[in-house]
């Protein structure tokens, strides 16, 4: 199958320059690339190591307006080889879908959502990057 690695996780945050701020500073981590999501009110900023093929951090500013203690981390998401080949798999299954269709952000990545078995959000995505 195409499913290579983790691809990033996803965490909330309220203030998304606090926070690079926060793990470039304190965890050394480097802000590899920061984004406007296409639906005009999420931000999104991704981190690493610097390191060739590493999973990364994602943060997610503007998701909801209330950030609980618990649920911080919103969702893992997987790289795929072909997002489309990926989609027509996954809505085959028996796996409930969070997005009806894949969203392309605007430096061309792709991805969809849908459910784990517990509820909690996987994310397949086809980077650009």
């Amino acid at each position: 199958m195409a499913r290579r690695k983790i691809e990033h996780v996803g965490i909330i945050v309220k203030d998304i320059d606090a926070s690079v701020r926060f793990y470039e500073e304190i965890v050394g981590l480097k802000l590899k690339g920061q984004l406007d999501h296409t639906n005009g009110v999420i931000k999104l900023a991704f981190l690493g190591f610097d390191q060739s093929g590493e999973t990364e951090l994602e943060l997610i500013q503007g998701y909801s307006g209330t950030l609980a203690q618990e649920g911080k981390v919103h969702h893992v998401a997987f790289t795929v080889d072909d997002i489309e080949e990926e989609w027509e798999r996954i809505r085959k299954l028996d796996v409930r879908l969070i997005d009806s269709e894949i969203t392309t952000l605007p430096n061309g990545s792709r991805y969809f959502f849908f459910y784990g078995p517990d509820e909690e959000w996987i994310e397949f995505f086809e980077s650009t990057r």
